[in-house]
């Protein structure tokens, strides 16, 4: 399958201005599992901006949604 990186960076959430894989959700899925952690277009506006992409900040990201 071939990467649709424009099509893809118009749905890109990331923030993180120095991110070489913008665009590429393949790249980016497989560098941040390899790290434990989750993409930023995983987690609501204010917890990306973080930049901390544990599971962690991703569940407490998500629970302040849901209480």
């Amino acid at each position: 399958m071939e990467c649709q990186k424009e099509i893809n960076l118009k749905d890109c959430t990331c923030t993180y201005p120095g991110c070489p894989n913008r665009g590429m959700c393949c790249k980016c899925i497989r560098e941040h599992r390899e790290r434990g952690e989750l993409p930023g277009c995983l987690f609501p506006p204010e917890a990306e901006q973080t930049y901390d992409r544990s599971i962690k900040a991703f569940v407490n990201a998500h629970k302040k949604l849901i209480n």
